[in-house]
């Protein structure tokens, strides 16, 4: 159970209690029986997922098989990649990755770009027809390592980000709803610098539990396997705590209806 803040704080707040899944939560394949509440610092406003559930096997493809099937990558991929521009988070993301990063690079510049955490790689597949940069997909499932490959046509790793050495250095890095997943997103966005080029930049996208707040507890943004969820100042304390520093943040809902907060941030 998280006992801690990112910012170090140890007082919280209760905000949502659970005895059952949420309308909407994928069923996960969890250890214990389901006891949670989500939490807010005190100091901060930063949201944590209380528990004693083990959720230790979740990403050892549990996470795939639950939230797409045993052969649902490509049909899930196919249905989001279809989508109208109006109605695709997709879309805008990498329309603002995409203008952040040649005004930060040059417009000229052919940028080498890892996406951490690629899943789908929905995002990698736009962002590859778009600009024609060179691609590269990381994700711990060998199933959507081989998909990015083999379906999006881009280079592609399969591993564990928290216990690899880096293979390769690059120009830009992106955690896509990712950092929330893990129980440390400090040492994870930490661990980019060791494959951030020189003059490189990161690209981070969190939920907003501000935001997400007000419309209640059934929100995705409040799901069992986020373990943390975002305040604007609790987003500036993970990147000064990783040793980067803010070059921007934004925050927005999206046409899913997700609430996001987004930042480009540097080495610091």
């Amino acid at each position: 159970m998280i006992q801690q803040c990112l910012c170090g704080g140890r007082e919280f707040d209760p905000v949502f209690e659970y005895d059952a899944p949420p309308v909407g939560e994928v069923r996960f394949p969890l250890k214990g029986e389901y006891r949670r509440r989500m939490a807010r610092c005190r100091r901060c406003g930063h949201f944590v997922s209380q528990h004693d559930m083990d959720m230790s096997g979740l990403y050892s493809g549990a996470y795939v098989e639950a939230t797409y099937g045993a052969d649902g990558l490509r049909r899930a991929f196919d249905r989001i990649t279809a989508l109208p521009p109006q109605e695709s988070d997709n879309t805008g993301r990498v329309a603002r990755v995409v203008e952040y990063a040649r005004g930060h690079f040059g417009a000229g510049k052919k940028l080498s770009v890892l996406d951490v955490g690629s899943g789908l790689c929905v995002f990698l597949h736009r962002l590859k027809a778009e600009t024609g940069w060179r691609c590269t997909a990381l994700d711990p499932d060998p199933r959507a390592a081989k998909h990015a490959r083999e379906v999006v046509g881009v280079e592609a790793i399969s591993g564990d980000f928290m216990q690899m050495a880096p293979q390769g250095r690059y120009d830009l890095i992106t955690f896509n709803k990712v950092l929330e997943h893990v129980l440390d997103p400090v040492e994870m966005l930490a661990k980019a610098s060791n494959w951030l080029a020189p003059g490189g930049a990161v690209y981070i996208e969190v939920p907003d539990g501000e935001a997400a707040q007000v419309d209640g507890g059934g929100r995705e943004e409040f799901c069992i396997d986020h373990h943390h969820v975002f305040s604007a100042e609790s987003t500036r304390t993970l990147v000064k705590r990783s040793g980067f520093r803010m070059l921007g943040e934004e925050r927005l809902r999206e046409p899913s209806s997700k609430y996001t907060l987004r930042a480009f941030v540097a080495a610091g």
